[in-house]
């Protein structure tokens, strides 16, 4: 018997299955097999077809059966992975007005500034954690000022994963995570921030009922199965944003565990038990998938670095290379520090924790007669690690403690150079684990019975891959850090 994990991204849907007895993964597929589509009609937007998404879902439910000779009843329960922050707007019917306006969409954030500014910081961080930002609630007062045709049809509002379990189960509702990465949570409270809403000129009858991130939130109807190959009355039984996701599946949950992304951009996301927040311009705080009300907080402390990967990958478009590999190889020829060689990486836009500056990417202090590619690369992977550095200490000094780090065997952390150079600057070992959103929101459906000691065990024993521990010389680590530290403040004056 086995469970079902969707992870409804912006590029693709995945969808994977796990053996219930054990917690292997035992097949993974990818819809489409490229890239989804986005429709920016503006620069800064990015928005979506919500049945786009449900339409690869289905085409991928229907290639796991096949590949693996699985019928439906074998499919015992579902989990839900899903892009942050996104807002999805239906009528009674639970039709779609309109696109999503997803994730990356920047439309909102003036709107948010506004709020912030309006209800005032010490509010805003006491109860929302955050500022109301670029966030679902201000997207949805974006639809209301600039679409009050669309605003005006409006029933509910949802995230995308909670649309996609509306349509596997004809019933709206969310969860308190959820609600909280669209900054719609009052955590002194510990309920809906009715004041920002009130603030929004935005209908509480819109929010959809809340349910437990863990449980037997809705069950497969039968449009639902029709649609999707499901049997009716498969649970859905557990939802949560991708980087929460991603925590998840790495068994990250309580204070001092960290979990760690290393793709296009980076993320940390660290737990805690405080409600303090010092960050609030450069750290988001959103309610864990282990956040109970009336409970001890579990806080997601998240820091993304927006230029990481994206580095790497277009040295390796605009080098003389063919892979990652050999920029890797050439780069282990260099020494700790680059010969002086200095990359600054974020050349992906805005920097949150750089207070949104746009800093771009700069290659400082070549020597034309001494450096070559190799010192590139390994300024590249220097540059992009000590970025990461950078952002922990920033979460430290947000109160955050790491006693556990794991990371997804992403392309950037298998590269011995930029992991141990993280390691030896932050003082702590990096556990590397081969997993996936989809693989995990699977496991997650097995959660529904709150043994959390087995579900480590699941991801301990199959997914483990190697530690890289911190060097014992950190001086040169040391002092290559404090000359890209100098660098970064003479461009962005932080």
């Amino acid at each position: 018997m086995f469970y079902l994990g969707l992870d409804i991204g912006s590029s693709s849907i995945k969808a994977a299955l796990v053996d219930m007895a054990t917690g292997k993964s035992i097949g993974l597929v990818q819809e489409p097999e490229s890239e989804m589509g986005m429709l920016a009609i503006k620069n800064g937007w990015a928005e979506q077809q919500p049945d786009d998404w449900w339409n690869y879902i289905c085409a991928a439910i229907s290639r796991l059966k096949a590949a693996h000779t699985i019928t439906q009843t074998q499919i015992k329960g579902i989990g839900i992975s899903y892009q942050m922050h996104g807002l999805v707007v239906v009528d009674k019917a639970g039709k779609p007005l309109r696109p999503s306006i997803i994730w990356c969409d920047s439309r909102a954030v003036e709107i948010g500034n506004r709020a912030f500014e309006e209800i005032g910081e010490d509010k805003c961080t006491t109860h929302l954690l955050n500022s109301p930002g670029n966030f679902t609630a201000s997207k949805l007062k974006w639809v209301k000022e600039n679409e009050p045709e669309i605003f005006n049809k409006i029933y509910k509002f949802m995230l995308p994963g909670d649309y996609i379990a509306f349509k596997l189960s004809n019933t709206m509702n969310t969860t308190i995570s959820g609600l909280s990465e669209g900054v719609l949570w009052d955590f002194k409270k510990d309920e809906i921030a009715d004041f920002l809403l009130d603030h929004y000129d935005i209908e509480k009858s819109m929010v959809p009922d809340i349910i437990e991130t863990f449980g037997i939130q809705s069950k497969v109807s039968e449009k639902g199965g029709l649609e999707s190959g499901l049997a009716v009355g498969t649970p859905i039984y557990y939802r949560a944003g991708d980087q929460p996701n991603n925590a998840l599946s790495l068994n990250v949950f309580k204070p001092g565990e960290v979990a760690g992304t290393g793709g296009t951009s980076g993320v940390f996301y660290a737990i805690t038990d405080s409600l303090s927040v010092k960050e609030s311009s450069r750290v988001n705080n959103f309610a864990h998938v282990n956040y109970k009300k009336g409970q001890h907080p579990r806080i997601g402390k998240l820091l993304c670095i927006n230029g990481a990967g994206i580095q790497y990958r277009w040295l390796l478009n605009n080098l003389d290379v063919s892979s990652y590999e050999e920029m890797n190889t050439l780069a282990s020829e260099i020494p700790v520090g680059s010969d002086g060689v200095c990359m600054i990486p974020f050349g992906n836009g805005a920097e949150r924790m750089l207070n949104n500056r746009e800093v771009g990417s700069r290659l400082l202090n070549i020597n034309l007669n001494n450096h070559g590619k190799a010192h590139i690369c390994r300024a590249a992977l220097e540059g992009i690690a000590f970025s990461f550095v950078y952002g922990m200490e920033i979460l430290k000094s947000d109160g955050i403690e790491v006693n556990v780090l794991r990371v997804g065997n992403d392309n950037l952390f298998r590269s011995g150079i930029f992991s141990n150079t993280v390691a030896t600057l932050i003082g702590h070992g990096i556990e590397i684990y081969n997993t996936t959103g989809a693989i995990g929101a699977a496991r997650a459906a097995g959660l529904h019975d709150g043994d959390f000691e087995k579900f480590g065990s699941y991801i301990m024993e199959n997914d483990y891959v190697k530690t890289f521990k911190p060097a014992k010389d950190k001086k040169p680590f040391d002092e290559a850090y404090a000359i890209w530290k100098k660098e970064l403040k003479l461009i962005s004056n932080i």
